[in-house]
């Protein structure tokens, strides 16, 4: 059995175990999080849940690169699989590469390269937005001055930071919560880019092809 065929095996094989490893990663940070009033023993248990979740990543990648044969160049070649690892929350991404592999052993087109980037893009911002409501909400709780006093204002400062609006009203003053906001602020940009300039990218080619098509002289 050559070494894709094994790849494909063991992929088809941890596919559910990582989702619901992703879920419970999310979950159980999510639990540490919002509910501080938990008994310090179901605390420490959202905790190795936690930890168990992001072990269970790296040992996937530690196979799917043994299995590769491929040295360092398959940090290169599987972006996907490498921010997974680091951020395993992002496992649903994956989900785009699941439906066009069925779409194609069905004998469909795959998704365009503009709606790959707005699916791409829109889970992105959903899944990385939680997760920093999650982290900025956990430093401001509590400081000195802070604005963002409840859970609410923490998704209310994520929408407007990822947007790239920026009230205001609410700001973090802790170190570590401006040190997350450069990073909203930067994923923000990034992703905003990315679904701008893909839209317009699709929009010039729609035109463009309604001007091939155009009969001379109309």
């Amino acid at each position: 059995m050559d070494d894709d065929t094994r790849t494909t095996r063991w992929e088809q094989r941890t596919e559910l175990p990582l989702a619901v490893a992703s879920l419970a990663f999310l979950a159980s940070y999510a639990v540490r999080v919002l509910m501080p009033g938990l008994t310090d023993l179901l605390q420490a248990l959202a905790l190795v849940v936690f930890l168990a979740s992001w072990a269970l990543f790296a040992v996937n990648y530690a196979v799917l690169w043994r299995l590769s044969g491929q040295g360092l160049s398959f940090v290169r070649r599987h972006v996907l699989d490498t921010v997974v690892l680091i951020l395993p929350l992002l496992r649903p991404l994956r989900m785009v590469k699941i439906y066009e592999a069925m779409q194609r052993r069905h004998g469909k087109p795959r998704l365009a390269l503009h709606a790959r980037v707005i699916v791409y893009s829109g889970l992105t911002t959903v899944l990385l937005g939680f997760a920093g409501t999650l982290a900025v909400y956990q430093q401001e709780r509590g400081a000195p001055g802070a604005s963002m006093k409840t859970f609410g204002d923490a998704v209310w400062w994520t929408c407007a930071t990822l947007s790239t609006v920026g009230y205001g009203d609410v700001v973090p003053v802790t170190p570590m919560g401006r040190l997350i906001a450069v990073g909203m602020m930067a994923i923000g940009l990034a992703l905003l880019g990315a679904v701008t300039g893909t839209f317009a990218s699709w929009l010039m080619q729609v035109f463009s092809r309604e001007d091939d098509e155009r009969p001379p002289g109309s």
